[in-house]
């Protein structure tokens, strides 16, 4: 018995020692990038569908796409863990290839004149190393384009079943017309140890001149989900309305896009998970509104822009809502406005389209 208890002991010191070093380990690698950090601007190919005078300008329509691509993992049947369902890892490397492109074609179909995009990954345990933007390149083409890291995370050992491993991802934004300036601004998240759910997080702003010289500014936003609270979203959005504030009091011209983590279409819904908070609108600062109100009601928008991952998809049952979508300024004109509906055939989002006219 003695030896027997000798030895569970030395098993359990071991453990012990293990996870301490292991915590240790996640806490010491973890890190964010700098506030109000500049990206780079880049260009993937000809601009062949404009002239080289192509300048945005006022009272001409353009489109504009977001897109939350699940970081090419949620197929159909796929579940995600941090909502209560099974997998951590895309199913193989084959589907992650398949599903990206698919996405990437859709763009290359649509052909807006700016894209965003959350969730594309550049190197992850848990889409098998495939770097998505590379790969999203071959389709988005004739675009400048800027990459802001969302987190670059630690090996992380949860689930047990899957770890979810180390990765690295973050937002795209695409546009025809040439960016002058880009910047990633860190947001604020969870200061206590719930931040290694949350990791890293951010926005990134684009500027694109017009042809009168105001600046037109797209905002690709990508708000917490996990290990997150009431305080932090609204510190979130407080600091994504004073900086869109700052650009629309001079005179220039603002559309935030993305996965806001909040529903964009009903104040409340019953039976509703924790999750699918409502829109704070009367948050929203003088001068802005909701592109989804802005055509037509939002209650006569159909289909929804999200599916729950709590489990596999089946169409009538599972639970849907609508979190992407589009902030604009009121020298932005919304002319049409659509939830896309590809049945979550290649992400556990659907892409929203916006026509808009600056006046």
């Amino acid at each position: 018995m003695k030896r027997k208890l000798k030895k569970i002991i030395i098993i359990l010191a071991v453990l012990v020692i293990a996870l301490g070093a292991y915590a240790v380990y996640v806490f010491q690698s973890y890190y964010r990038l700098p506030d109000n950090l500049t990206l780079d601007v880049n260009r993937n190919g000809e601009n062949s569908y404009f002239d080289e005078d192509f300048a945005i300008k006022e009272g001409n329509a353009y489109f504009i796409m977001t897109y939350n691509i699940g970081f090419g993992a949620y197929r159909k049947d796929f579940s995600f863990f941090m909502d209560g369902g099974k997998s951590s890892w895309a199913k193989d490397e084959e589907s992650v290839l398949a599903a990206v492109s698919s996405m990437g074609k859709i763009i290359n179909d649509v052909n807006p004149d700016f894209v965003l995009l959350q969730e594309v990954d550049r190197d992850g345990t848990r889409t098998y190393h495939v770097d998505e933007l590379e790969l999203l390149n071959q389709f988005a083409k004739g675009y400048y384009y800027v990459f802001a890291q969302n987190y670059d995370s630690p090996f992380l050992f949860f689930p047990p079943w899957q770890p979810h491993g180390a990765n690295v991802s973050g937002l795209v934004t695409y546009s025809r017309e040439e960016i002058s300036g880009a910047l990633r601004r860190s947001l604020p998240i969870s200061e206590t140890v719930t931040k290694i759910l949350d990791l890293d997080r951010c926005y990134s702003v684009i500027r694109v001149p017009t042809e009168s010289g105001k600046l037109l500014c797209i905002y690709n936003m990508h708000m917490s989900a996990y290990g997150s609270s009431d305080e932090i979203r609204e510190k979130q959005l407080a600091m994504l309305y004073q900086d869109m504030e700052a650009e629309y009091k001079r005179g220039n011209y603002v559309i935030c896009g993305g996965d806001f983590n909040h529903n964009l279409k009903e104040d409340a819904q019953e039976n509703a998970p924790e999750w699918a908070y409502p829109f704070p609108k009367e948050s929203l600062p003088e001068g802005f509104r909701l592109a989804i109100e802005s055509v037509r009601a939002p209650e006569d928008i159909e289909h929804n822009s999200c599916r729950s991952a709590d489990e596999p998809y089946v169409e009538g049952e599972t639970y849907t809502v609508t979190l992407d979508g589009f902030i604009v300024s009121d020298n932005v004109a919304v002319n049409y406005y659509q939830n896309m509906d590809w049945g979550y055939e290649y992400s556990d989002h659907d892409p929203v389209l916006m026509q808009f006219i600056l006046y």
